[in-house]
């Protein structure tokens, strides 16, 4: 076990050097970036559906399905991600590799628990404007950073088949937006540096009931909910004068003015989630899941954007995998297990009067390594944000996935000693 966990950590060191800017979306310039942590690279590949309980797998969406754990489990993904931004004249490619998760999950009894890491949200954009004719100038915006969590749960049965868990995550992370001007011609202009130190501790409860309706059919359901809670931000702007340099960058001209600002607080809005599926256990599952978000709350880092406004969010997901024979000792693609999912989403982000939705298609495999519980989970995400229409940029990206999972008995009585 403690070479696979060096292998994991060696491979998570690796993700991590890569993970400087965890997103290349305008769209991370609001609130605080984007919300990036969409469950485990199994749950993922099937849209991000969490209403199935597995010995062998972490549940890090709802914390009552760690009861199901029956091996200590340690897990670690990362992702690849190619996108297209395009608006009504003008589109670019962008390409990023990420960190997603590392976490540790131990089964108790009839309880289980976790803790780990992930990155919550992420901010990183770069963005020019030229705007020409009489006031012509340039304006170049970028932005970088993002809020990470380290989280501890647990899950526990207190019923046949019925389970409770909740779980806490601390926040924390630091956010920079940087916006420069200058008129055309002019080599001198000012820029603006926002600057968000962002802590804050947020909660999450669930529940977790199955049962089997026919000789061999079960029903699963689940749900979730996540208090509004706040962030703090400890905020600061400098402005000074910058100077065009001959290779595109800039020079300071001058003494920087540090401005008064004051900190604030971001609300992380009220989220409630509710699942259902049937399927034959270790063989095929089908599920959907519901997600309300309370995101008409939601406020930007500085109060100072006139163009973007919040509603409530609204998330649907349909999923489900398939194993042709799990225990089979003569065809390792029967042991492989395949998944799909579909999301459709509606962000609660609104930018110039226009909803920005999010849609995606989801593709996995769950691949046994030899003789033991353990996998790696290979997945495909297909999907598009956004439109090109009022101004908008119409995001198409597509991501590849790899998570895994290594199982092994955390704790054996001796029989000898």
């Amino acid at each position: 076990m403690i070479k696979k966990i060096i292998l994991s950590i060696s491979l998570l060191i690796s993700i991590a050097s890569f993970a400087q800017e965890g997103t290349a979306s305008p769209y991370s310039y609001y609130g605080i970036g984007d919300v990036r942590f969409k469950g485990t690279v199994d749950s993922r590949t099937m849209a991000g559906l969490s209403v199935f309980p597995d010995s062998i797998h972490l549940n890090l969406q709802n914390p009552a399905q760690l009861a199901s754990l029956k091996l200590m489990t340690f897990g670690v993904g990362g992702t690849y991600t190619q996108s297209t931004l395009k608006t009504s004249t003008q589109n670019s490619n962008t390409k990023r590799t990420t960190f997603d998760y590392l976490a540790v999950g131990l089964p108790v009894g009839k309880a289980g628990v976790s803790f780990g890491i992930a990155p919550y949200s992420s901010v990183g954009y770069k963005i020019q404007n030229v705007i020409t004719g009489e006031n012509a100038r340039v304006s170049r915006y970028s932005g970088l950073g993002g809020v990470n969590k380290t989280f501890v749960g647990v899950g526990f049965y207190i019923a046949k088949n019925f389970s409770i868990g909740a779980d806490v995550q601390y926040n924390f992370g630091k956010i920079q937006t940087t916006s420069i001007t200058y008129l055309d011609g002019i080599q001198n202009g000012s820029r603006e540096v926002n600057n968000s130190n962002v802590s804050g501790v947020t909660y999450n409860a669930g529940f977790s009931y199955h049962t089997k309706v026919a000789k061999k059919l079960f029903l699963f359901t689940s749900g979730t909910f996540s208090p509004e809670t706040t962030l703090k931000l400890s905020n600061s702007r400098v402005i000074d004068v910058v100077q065009l340099q001959a290779d595109g960058s800039f020079g300071t001209v001058g003494d920087p003015y540090t401005a008064a600002v004051v900190n604030s607080t971001i609300v992380i809005p009220q989220k409630v989630a509710f699942s259902a599926g049937i399927g034959l256990p270790k063989k095929w599952s089908l599920g959907s899941e519901v997600t309300f978000q309370n995101s008409s709350k939601v406020t930007n880092r500085f109060n100072d954007i006139d163009n973007v406004s919040y509603e409530n969010a609204r998330r649907f997901t349909l999923g489900g995998f398939y194993i042709p024979k799990y225990n089979s000792f003569t065809n390792y693609w029967d042991k492989v297990t395949y998944r799909a999912g579909f999301r459709y989403e509606n962000t609660g982000l609104v930018i110039n009067n226009q909803s920005i939705n999010d849609a995606a298609l989801t593709l996995g495999l769950g691949l046994p390594l030899g003789g033991t519980f353990s996998n790696v989970n290979l997945g495909f995400e297909l999907g598009k944000r956004g439109k090109t229409t009022n101004s908008l940029v119409q995001e198409t990206y597509g991501s590849l996935c790899i998570g895994l999972v290594f199982n092994d008995t955390w704790f054996k009585k001796r029989k000898i000693n």
